[in-house]
């Protein structure tokens, strides 16, 4: 087996081989296959594409390169759910202790964002003290005792993904459909979860910007995980409008929490018991009312023992930004436009988020939103608030929010866009 004939196969538009693709996984994970010849294979996926028997070999291979965890000593039913990323995202934050709230256990292995997606771990570290990084018999505990553990995957499982996404991420290969489903579900069958719900994200701030390429992407996962013996449903959801009415770490944190508490914003609120429904009923929780939990503050409860058990205080005040920059509405009338993409581009140039995956985040940076579309706004009120430490910043976050929005004539009628656009099972 040589890398040279794997890349021509796959760059002459034909299927590889199981051999070829077990051989070039292994050989680039051991560093055999250099990192030219890994770009020039995903490249070439990239134009020329997988067939379903591939992905799945693919992901196999992947899998096969670490360890597998593995929950049968717990007493409840596992379920997982897996975001493809959007702005001002914190659904993971309410979700995991909710579903646990209501009797399942959520082993939820997250990332960090990157670019103008905000990632469930950095929201997290903004609370003092809390970890990311658990051994698996940390894991294992925080998960049997709590219900639910949000943390960051070991270095053990899948690392050819690691090696390939770093990859990926700088030879503008990113895109790649077969290479983005194999690398969520990879980790996910790695991770030993019984099911997992998938919230496949659409729109201007999505890295999928339209339903057909959302549904092929939701479409090869859930088939991934069916042939993997995970039972694997996929929601496909709205992110041309960010979640809620905050995009940043510590500012999403607030938020969650007031949904945690019977409140926040109604879309949060919404996706939250969409997604809780179906990771339930996809455990064989059929009695449990996630609605309720949420109310009667069990879901809070599970929140603060899943935060304490990872060294974190749930009580400790969340960092604020040190600087503000409000942005005005510059007329009256209905706001119909606010553009995900361009919020989650300036919460990042404030500090939200990072270029590099090495970069450092500020806690307390991001965008608030005064207004969202279908509002009716008047000239002068404030529409978004920039936060940051760093106010030479504030130039080029606004630069970014030249055309983020549009505000037509009072009176003018809007259909809002549902938040879960489609169900693949």
């Amino acid at each position: 087996m040589d890398v040279i004939s794997v890349i021509r196969t796959k760059r002459d538009k034909g299927e590889l081989s199981p051999e070829q693709i077990d051989w070039v996984i292994d050989a680039y994970t051991r560093g055999v296959v250099a990192d030219e010849q890994m770009s020039a294979l995903a490249m070439a996926i990239l134009l020329n594409g997988m067939n379903r028997a591939e992905i799945a070999r693919w992901t196999a291979a992947m899998i096969a390169s670490g360890e597998r965890m593995n929950f049968d000593s717990l007493s409840r039913p596992t379920a997982d759910k897996h975001s493809t990323g959007g702005v001002g995202d914190k659904i993971t934050l309410p979700l995991a202790p909710l579903v646990a709230a209501c009797g399942a256990a959520v082993p939820q292995l997250s990332g960090r964002g990157l670019g103008h997606t905000g990632g469930t771990l950095d929201k997290l570290e903004s609370i003092p003290g809390w970890r990311a990084l658990l051994s698996n018999e940390e894991m294992l505990h925080v998960l049997d005792t709590t219900g639910a553990v949000i943390c960051a995957a070991g270095d053990g499982l899948a690392p050819a993904d690691k090696k390939l996404y770093a990859l990926r991420d700088v030879t503008g290969t990113v895109e790649a459909i077969p290479l983005i489903a194999s690398s969520i579900m990879s980790k996910k069958i790695a991770e030993g979860t019984g099911s997992l719900v998938l919230d496949v994200k659409v729109g201007t701030g999505a890295f999928m910007k339209t339903i057909e390429d959302a549904r092929e992407l939701a479409s090869t996962m859930v088939a991934l995980g069916t042939d993997s013996g995970v039972k694997t449903v996929a929601l496909l959801t709205d992110m041309s409008t960010p979640l809620g009415l905050t995009a940043g770490n510590a500012l999403e944190v607030r938020e969650s929490v007031e949904v945690l508490a019977g409140g926040g914003p109604a879309d949060v609120v919404e996706l939250t018991i969409a997604l809780a429904r179906e990771m339930l009923d996809a455990a064989g929780i059929k009695d449990a009312d996630p609605e309720k939990a949420l109310k009667d503050g069990s879901a809070m409860d599970v929140w603060r023992r899943m935060i304490a058990a990872q060294g974190g205080d749930p009580d400790a005040t969340l960092p604020v930004a040190r600087e503000r920059h409000v942005v005005t509405a510059p007329a009256s009338g209905v706001l119909t436009r606010l553009d995900a993409y361009d919020i989650g581009i300036a919460a990042w140039r404030l500090g939200a988020g990072r270029a590099r995956k090495e970069d450092p985040v500020q806690a307390g940076a991001g965008v608030e939103l005064h207004a969202k579309p279908g509002d009716t706004v008047t000239a002068g009120q404030p529409l978004l608030t920039l936060h940051t430490d760093t106010p030479e910043k504030f130039d080029y976050a606004l630069k970014s929010l030249d055309a983020s929005w549009d505000i037509a004539p009072e009176g003018t009628a809007f259909t809002p866009t549902p938040i879960v656009l489609d169900r693949i099972a």
